[in-house]
């Protein structure tokens, strides 16, 4: 899943790509992507681009007009560049292919949003407001952003009897990390993610705040550095050092990395890091984590 550094490069890329452009069309090829009727799809085209931002790991392409075509990518959704397109816009698709969105530039470029697999969560909104968009609406705050502090963390961990992995990855806390960046964190702050929030001390909240800045501030150096788009989530994975990695060995204290493993998704960890050697019960039952 893209998360906050991949988003977030995925924007400046867009902007840069935007700049000067006007959006020809939008063609919608899954209709169940496009999550709004009013405005219309249409009434984007031949609206000029002013930039494309981010909220979490929402997209927000803007025009100079008004409009918003929000966009979040899901678990398996990606956007692409692409040259050219053909004139005219394929047929609609009844929504088990991969190609969902194109956006079409007046110069004939733009890019293809695709989401794989069979589970489509892939989600579109045209609005005038990106706040009209539930999951913008209710997003916390942005760990990048200039107004987030450790006193801010403290705040948001005061009193909530939250494990870690849960607290980073609560959209509605802190907007943008997701599965693989929390293990990160978790493992760089050498932080169990089972501790509780609430029982965080000076010392631990601080090694948990720098973690939070310096885990996303380097991936998002990294993905920046990226040629192109398609690169990005291979060097997402090769950043990585517990998340995705279990049985191998950590970089920190060569101790094996270890997983626990969920109804429809996975931690990892290091025993010798992050919970004093001892080995995490693993349990597929996702309510050990609320």
């Amino acid at each position: 899943m893209p998360e906050l550094p991949e988003v977030q490069a995925l924007a400046e890329r867009m902007t840069a790509d935007c700049a000067g452009r006007a959006l020809a069309r939008l063609d919608v090829l899954s209709v169940q992507v496009l999550k709004t009727f009013d405005p219309p799809a249409h009434a984007l085209h031949g609206q000029a681009v002013s930039g494309v931002g981010r909220y979490g790991k929402f997209l927000d392409l803007a025009t100079a007009d008004g409009l918003h075509l929000v966009l979040h990518l899901a678990r398996a959704g990606w956007i692409r560049r692409r040259a050219s397109f053909p004139d005219r816009p394929p047929a609609r698709r009844p929504g088990h292919g991969p190609l969902a969105l194109r956006l079409v530039l007046d110069d004939g470029s733009g890019f293809e949003v695709t989401e794989q697999g069979s589970t489509k969560r892939l989600a579109a909104y045209v609005v005038t407001d990106p706040r009209a968009v539930p999951g913008v609406a209710r997003l916390g705050a942005d760990p990048l952003g200039a107004d987030f502090s450790r006193a801010a963390l403290a705040d948001l961990t005061s009193g909530v009897r939250k494990r870690l992995k849960t607290l980073l990855t609560d959209q509605t806390v802190l907007a943008g990390i997701g599965n693989a960046y929390s293990d990160e964190i978790l493992h760089t702050a050498r932080l169990s993610p089972y501790t509780l929030a609430s029982a965080l001390d000076e010392e631990q909240l601080g090694r948990l705040f720098d973690a939070v800045r310096q885990v996303l501030s380097t991936a998002l150096e990294r993905a920046r550095s990226v040629a192109a788009a398609d690169g990005l989530k291979a060097e997402k994975k090769a950043g990585m050092a517990v998340h995705g990695r279990a049985g191998e060995r950590c970089p920190r204290c060569g101790d094996t990395v270890r997983s626990v493993n969920f109804a429809d998704s996975s931690l990892q960890y290091c025993p010798t890091c992050q919970t004093g050697g001892r080995t995490l019960a693993d349990r597929r039952l996702s309510r050990l984590l609320k």
